[in-house]
């Protein structure tokens, strides 16, 4: 099979949509859409999130040292949209994308009520990598819509996130499974 040699570029596609929710000790609560994301570490629990340094969003992380990291839904694609188009620095994306901020039990950021799934996380350690800072958080709640849950874990498929091509601007709807 014959290979072509491309740009150097993190090519990880799909990456998850997420909508990350911070709030400053004095700022309003932010909302905006993310995809470079992912698991850490497992026990304890732990995610990663890139973010660049000019984002109002990583002002505000590294003021409060938390965030949540909410998963939307297929349902949610133009709050996601919009979200990650608009700075919140002068703009209440809460309002303009009808977005509920609901009280976290552990962090001062807010979960976003409409999203089906939800992890506040305290930052425990950053690195500086070049244009983006890598924060590694520690999950220390976990919350979830009554119907996305069985057996006491979330179906993913109830919850149909989104995945996002960063190269290509598509947004996906994971829904289905197609092996076991």
């Amino acid at each position: 099979m014959r290979k072509q040699l491309l740009e150097t570029v993190p090519f990880l596609v799909p990456a998850p949509v997420l909508l990350l929710s911070t709030v400053g000790r004095e700022a309003a609560p932010d909302v905006t859409t993310i995809s470079w994301a992912g698991v850490a570490c497992g026990t304890p629990p732990m995610v990663s999130l890139a973010i660049r340094p000019e984002r109002h969003a990583y002002r505000l992380i590294r003021e409060t040292g938390e965030f949540v990291l909410n998963v939307p839904s297929a349902a949610l694609l133009r709050a996601v949209d919009f979200c990650g188009s608009v700075s919140g620095a002068g703009v209440d994306k809460w309002a303009r994308a009808r977005l509920t901020p609901v009280p976290g039990v552990k962090v001062q950021a807010p979960l976003i009520g409409e999203c089906p799934l939800n992890l506040e996380c305290v930052v425990r350690n950053s690195l500086v990598l070049g244009s983006h800072v890598l924060f590694l958080a520690e999950v220390v709640a976990v919350h979830a819509d009554d119907e996305m849950v069985q057996d006491g874990t979330v179906v993913a498929g109830r919850v149909a996130p989104l995945a996002y091509d960063p190269f290509g601007g598509d947004y996906w709807s994971l829904k289905e499974v197609v092996g076991h």
